[in-house]
């Protein structure tokens, strides 16, 4: 059996992306800091506008990542992008990183390791017109209603009555709004080819399709941005980043199997290092954010004696 190459360029660009949007969160953080002490608004702090220009590019280099490669394959490297921003916090924002923090960094990598190896390395959509199809398919349209229902609940009446004081709230409206940014990011790239191919009679819809994906995508990523900043003007920039990522990777892999059933090109033994993998790596994160508040000491366990 001929083995499929690994989209070595769609997996570069994404470990790029990854460690540029790993540093947003905590420079956006620094800057939202240095304007509460001097009593300023934010957006007139130019450390915040450097972390949300590295989220632009970070995004850019998404959108590049996710169309040279299966979502599947390039979400989860995001996990990259969280120890650099633990790495940079310990630096800028001064959070502890201690010897167990390290060492989930170790067990990210290794657990993103084994998700590029087992990952379907082939996109299962090619064209615009089997986009259009797994659009429409009703289970992907019952899930949508079911994730605009709960952004709905979320947004409207638990935001802004437990946003400021449970983080999952925050967490959980940025990490379903994933549902539409990763598949409009990979729609796009296809819608494209036929909306600029300059075969006016036959990309009309193509066109039409391109700009609905886009202002899915843009108003999506601006609410987003919204609660991002929301999220960490009252939490840790490190417990936001780590608890963000894995339920944003598990919404979007949820999303991206329902939408681009890229499982179906995948043996039992590739699901199930996939599952290893990204169970690893979610490990590591929770590890990670616990890091930040234990204390390890090296000193035996006194005994009690009688």
């Amino acid at each position: 059996m001929d083995a499929t190459p690994l989209p070595v360029v769609g997996v570069g660009i994404a470990i790029v992306s990854s460690f540029i949007n790993g540093s947003t969160f905590v420079l956006q953080k620094k800057g939202i800091l240095r304007a509460r002490r001097s009593g300023r608004t934010y957006l007139t702090d130019y450390v915040w506008w450097c972390g949300t220009l590295a989220m632009i590019v970070g995004q850019l280099g998404n959108f590049l990542a996710q169309n040279a490669a299966p979502a599947v394959l390039v979400t989860p490297l995001g996990a990259l992008g969280v120890l650099f921003g633990a790495v940079l916090a310990s630096w800028l924002l001064q959070e502890h990183l201690n010897i167990l923090g390290k060492l989930s960094c170790v067990l990210c990598c290794c657990g993103s390791v084994v998700l590029i190896i087992h990952s379907p390395k082939s996109e299962s959509i090619a064209s615009r017109t089997e986009l259009e199809e797994r659009l429409l398919d009703p289970v992907f349209l019952a899930y949508i209603g079911l994730v605009v229902f709960l952004l709905i609940i979320l947004i409207g009446w638990l935001s802004p009555a437990y946003g400021k004081s449970n983080i999952m709230v925050y967490v959980s409206i940025c990490s379903l709004l994933g549902t539409f940014t990763v598949p409009s990011c990979k729609g796009l790239g296809l819608a494209a080819k036929d909306a600029f191919s300059g075969d006016f009679t036959a990309d009309n819809r193509a066109l039409h399709l391109f700009l609905c994906l886009l202002a899915i995508l843009l108003v999506s990523i601006l609410i987003q941005f919204t609660f991002i900043n929301k999220a960490l003007e009252n939490f840790s920039s490190n417990i936001f980043e780590s608890v963000y990522y894995v339920v944003f990777t598990s919404s979007v892999i949820l999303a991206s199997a329902i939408l681009f059933k890229e499982w179906e090109a995948l043996g039992i033994l590739d699901c199930l290092g996939i599952f290893c993998g990204f169970t690893s790596v979610s490990v590591g994160v929770i590890l990670l954010r616990i890091s930040q508040e234990a204390i390890i000491t090296w000193s035996p366990t006194k005994t009690k004696e009688e």
